[in-house]
């Protein structure tokens, strides 16, 4: 929608209330929802107020004062309000109408910016691919006495000897669960209630489908788009699915690794280069129809991947599903059609326009601004370098990395095994991230700060069951 749009559907009473959505810097939604009489031509320039020392990674008390601007072509009719309700995304500003360096659309409009003045290209296209779970109940609790999680889904295999309600079984087996028809997916219909209601706010879906795991876990294709867009889509699709998978009395979540034993969720990312609507990541001779572009930027990429993915695996259960070994892509090579690798480089189309990389290691829990930015900054310090995979021993590799022999195996490079040691990465290696003010100094300390303060240190802490199972009695 357009800035007249907008108003001239308040002004008609089309809508009552508008919903002016904000996200902090570990990658939280919150609104703040206004009358729609209260929303003057002048928000779209001069900024509504808010508080910005409420809202996690910003400011301090004493310097709380920020604006909030409306991103017109952000607005969507919100499908989980009762009354009629406009929902537009915000950019932030200081009071001086600075745009402030925290703000995660910023960093990812900067990014896309940043592209253009290169030179490399003008326009860089990401798909991300979501993977996410639905259970039927979720209990946990962590107090300093007792510490526990229990899951409940009426798909898992666990649940076959429940008893009580009629137990109809076609459970899914571990590991089992990709594209199965019903009985045994029975979460196809509020999939579709999804897709329907992603598609009436904008967003263009491909497909779903039930993903490998039990106990619900879910895939919903969605098209690809420049890197803002898909950074809004993202935190866009990531409130429709919780949403209607709460008035369906259900629970959704994005966690990488709730289940022991099972597939995790990633959100693998693919990416592609446009300059005058020509594709930068074609050559028809090259290897997987790959340009030599397209090799410098697949390089950048694995070359600052133990940094990226303190960004883009953010999380400490992260670090559950990136385990060698298992299904998750922490092998650091690239390869055609290969999903033991970290780069996937898809095989399905002869379509230049469709020749594309795809990073397999991120995950949802990342702030998909930040993410989606720090990648496209990675790839073209790559380019910028002209760095050669092969020559950094990071492929082609077209073999199962998980049966190699050990002695080849341990010539393949992996992400790091936990956030601290991600965090550290990042200290060591961010500054291809400032290159042209697209992240600053500033951001990147916040950010490390704040995962170590509140998600590594609590977790660090606290004694976990497995390991009363393993040295209670020692």
């Amino acid at each position: 929608m357009t800035k007249d749009e907008i108003l001239s559907m308040l002004r008609s009473g089309a809508v009552e209330f508008v919903d002016l959505k904000l996200i902090d810097l570990p990658g939280t939604w919150h609104h703040i929802t206004f009358p729609a009489e209260e929303i003057a031509e002048e928000a779209f320039s001069e900024g509504v107020p808010f508080d910005g020392s409420s809202l996690r990674g910003f400011r301090e008390i004493e310097e709380s004062d920020m604006i909030m601007v409306p991103d017109p072509e952000t607005a969507f009719l919100d499908p989980f309000h009762e009354r009629p309700t406009l929902s537009i995304n915000c950019d932030i500003y200081d009071p001086a109408m600075q745009r402030f360096s925290r703000d995660p659309r910023r960093v990812a409009q900067a990014a896309e910016a940043y592209l253009e003045a290169s030179g490399v290209g003008d326009t860089a296209y990401f798909g991300p691919e979501l993977e996410f779970f639905i259970f039927d109940d979720v209990r946990y609790q962590v107090n300093p006495e007792e510490s526990f999680f229990a899951i409940g889904s009426e798909e898992s295999h666990w649940g076959s000897g429940d008893v009580g309600a009629p137990n109809l079984q076609h459970r899914i087996r571990s590991k089992s669960g990709y594209a199965p028809v019903s009985p045994n997916d029975q979460l196809s219909d509020l999939r579709g209630e999804m897709v329907r209601a992603m598609k009436a706010c904008g967003i263009e879906v491909e497909r779903h489908h039930h993903e490998v795991a039990t106990a619900g876990q879910s895939e919903i294709g969605i098209v690809f788009d420049r890197l803002t867009t898909s950074a809004d889509n993202v935190m866009l699709y990531k409130y429709i699915v919780k949403n209607i998978a709460r008035r369906a009395g259900r629970i959704a979540t994005f966690m990488p690794k709730p289940l022991y034993g099972d597939n995790g969720s990633g959100m693998h990312t693919h990416q592609s280069i446009f300059r005058g609507g020509v594709p930068l990541f074609y050559e028809n001779e090259g290897y997987g129809h790959l340009s030599q572009v397209a090799l410098h930027y697949i390089a950048g990429i694995l070359s600052h991947a133990p940094a990226l993915v303190g960004l883009t695996n953010a999380t400490t259960n992260s670090y559950r599903r990136l385990v060698p070994g298992f299904e998750a892509p922490v092998n650091l090579v690239f390869a055609k059609g290969n999903r033991s690798a970290a780069i996937r480089v898809p095989v399905t189309s002869q379509n230049p326009k469709a020749v594309r990389i795809e990073f397999r290691t991120p995950d949802a829990t990342g702030n998909p601004y930040i993410s989606f930015a720090a990648m496209l900054m990675a790839g073209l310090d790559g380019v910028r370098r002209r760095l050669d995979p092969t020559a950094l021993g990071f492929g082609p590799l077209d073999k199962n990395i998980y049966h190699l022999a050990p002695e080849e195996a341990a010539k393949v490079k992996a992400v790091p095994g936990s956030l601290d040691e991600a965090l550290r990465a990042l200290e060591e290696d961010h500054a291809f991230l400032t290159e042209g003010g697209v992240f600053t100094e500033d951001l990147i300390r916040a950010w490390i700060d704040y995962k170590r303060r509140e998600e590594v240190h609590p977790v660090n802490l606290r004694p976990t069951p497995i390991e009363f199972h393993l040295y209670l009695d020692i």
